[in-house]
């Protein structure tokens, strides 16, 4: 079923069920993870991010969190911190900007191991671009040249490592999810930022499982076509068509039915292959359960936001380059008795889908839509704590963080981005930094709070019950951190990096764009009690 890319949408029908809880307590890892763990981006199988058996931190005592620890990352050629940490034990797992894999100890930051990407590879962007899994001792991950690594997870020791996208764009932001002796990650790509002089585009999205133990490919699933040339562009470049589509979001899977879900981005150039769609997927075979494609044409690159960009995006003449792709991670939960799986989408829509059949069951509008470079909307993922949808909204003049009825889809409460955010704290230093009232990061929650982290560079504890902001902690000051190296905290992530909670622990990336001092690199915070 195809949604109009033009009109609003309202909710298209309502359960008459009130939401009663997860599809299965399974844990995201295989094996048994301990009930304080969250070892991997999505909390769980299912997505819902969030940490029920937190007891200490709570809407309470929240207002005393203070900051315990702070690691800094040394000032690279990309600053950029994205990778959402995973915490196992006494021990968190995290990817830095400096092309290395840390692991320190998750009370007071004490050094573990470290791992060094380029000891694969020298060559490339070798940093990490996705939230860490961890499974059966082997901690998982990608990075941005296509890479995918297995460590033993107590000594940092390289079990095995294989390059699932040779493309030279290629890249991973889908953090892995592992079940039943595979691991699941997609591959997407940054060709569409490449200029007017390159032969765009070749890069064909896919989803991998992968067998734990080797890395080998049990099964790929491509989400487009075989590029073909199809001429040239205005500048003389060879031109390929239909590209793209990659899968930036990380994969859930139902564990009763065995159906692994994730979402697709658009189409670089030309309109074919399952772009903008939430595929159903056998978690065994990688075969087709349904597909719902939410758009009905998407074909975006860079070049779209160009001044003079005639000729090279075609979809600007009706109104096709919209990059209202999936970016966010789905959440499987159940209402009355059946089960459905939601996603936000770029365009600011909550799909919520019957989870056996891809029928559509309800859609929410939170976000304006914004056309080409669609960043108004939904980004990166959301969070259900067994009563609600936690849901923010990015560049949505203000980004707003919502709270939904799984049923029907009625807001319950809604909180835009304070109003002062960027005229206050450390924000209000950097003027021309490009500070907004917009929320990137995917939301998480523990049992009474809801964390959510700003553009403006705070990050921020809300009540569930109601939307009120609890606890505040402005980012944007310098910092020395545990392993001796001075740090700038900055926006929060925009790349689907949220907040993790984990035995009265809260631990959050802190650098992203805006970056306002770029004199140093950038941190990764940790708050107790």
């Amino acid at each position: 079923m195809l949604l109009s890319r033009t009109r609003k949408l309202v909710a298209l029908g309502a359960v008459a069920v009130l939401a009663v809880g997860l599809t299965g307590s399974a844990s995201a890892t295989e094996g048994t993870a301990a009930d304080g763990d969250w070892a991997t981006w999505q909390k769980d199988l299912v997505g819902s991010r969030y940490a029920s058996a937190e007891h200490r931190v709570d809407a309470r005592n929240v207002g005393r969190l203070k900051l315990k620890w702070v690691f800094a990352y040394p000032k690279t050629e990309s600053t950029l911190v994205r990778s959402e940490p995973a915490v196992v034990g006494d021990t968190i797992y995290f990817g830095g900007s400096d092309g290395k894999f840390y692991a320190r100890d998750a009370r007071t930051g004490g050094a573990k191991w470290e791992f060094d990407l380029s000891s694969v590879d020298t060559n490339g962007f070798g940093v990490v671009w996705d939230g860490p899994a961890v499974s059966g001792g082997k901690v998982f991950f990608g990075d941005a040249r296509g890479y995918f690594y297995a460590l033993d997870a107590r000594t940092g020791a390289l079990r095995w490592s294989t390059r699932i996208d040779s493309h030279p764009a290629a890249t991973v932001t889908s953090s892995p999810i592992v079940y039943k002796g595979r691991v699941y990650v997609g591959v997407s790509s940054g060709e569409n930022t490449a200029g007017r002089d390159y032969p765009c585009c070749t890069f064909r999205g896919h989803l991998d499982a992968l067998d734990v133990n080797t890395g080998a490919v049990d099964w790929r699933y491509y989400t487009v076509p075989q590029p073909q040339q199809v001429g040239t562009w205005p500048s003389g470049a060879a031109r390929y068509e239909p590209s793209g589509v990659g899968v930036w979001s990380s994969p859930v899977i139902d564990p009763r039915s065995g159906t692994l879900f994730v979402g697709t981005g658009q189409n670089y150039t030309g309109s074919a292959g399952d772009f903008d769609t939430l595929l159903a997927l056998d978690a065994r075979t990688g075969g087709v359960r349904w597909k719902n494609q939410v758009t009905e044409a998407d074909t975006w690159r860079s070049l779209c936001n160009d001044p003079e960009p005639e000729g090279y995006c075609p979809g600007l003449g009706d109104g096709s380059a919209l990059d209202y792709d999936i970016g966010a991670t789905p959440n499987i939960f159940r209402a009355g008795n059946r089960t459905l799986v939601g996603v936000g989408q770029k365009l600011g829509v909550y799909h919520a889908f019957d989870a056996r059949t891809g029928e559509v069951v309800w859609r929410r509008q939170l976000g304006v839509p914004l056309p080409s470079g669609g960043i108004s909307g939904i980004q990166w993922g959301s969070s259900f704590d067994g009563r609600r949808l936690y849901i923010s909204t990015y560049y949505a003049g203000p980004g707003t963080l919502f709270a939904v009825n799984p049923a029907d889809g009625e807001v319950l409460w809604q909180t835009p981005n304070p109003a002062d955010g960027c005229t206050t704290g450390g924000a209000a230093q950097y003027p021309n930094a490009g500070c907004d009232l917009a929320l990137p990061s995917a939301s998480s929650t523990s049992p009474g709070l809801v964390w959510e982290g700003g553009i403006d560079g705070k990050f921020r504890a809300y009540d569930s019950r109601n939307g009120r902001v609890l606890w505040s902690y402005d980012a944007i000051r310098s910092f020395t951190g545990v392993n001796g190296v001075v740090g700038t905290g900055s926006a929060f992530a925009g790349t689907g990096s949220g907040a993790v909670i984990s035995r009265g622990m809260v631990y959050v990336q802190s650098g992203y764009y805006p970056e306002y001092s770029t004199t140093e690199g950038h941190v990764l915070l940790a708050f107790g009690l």
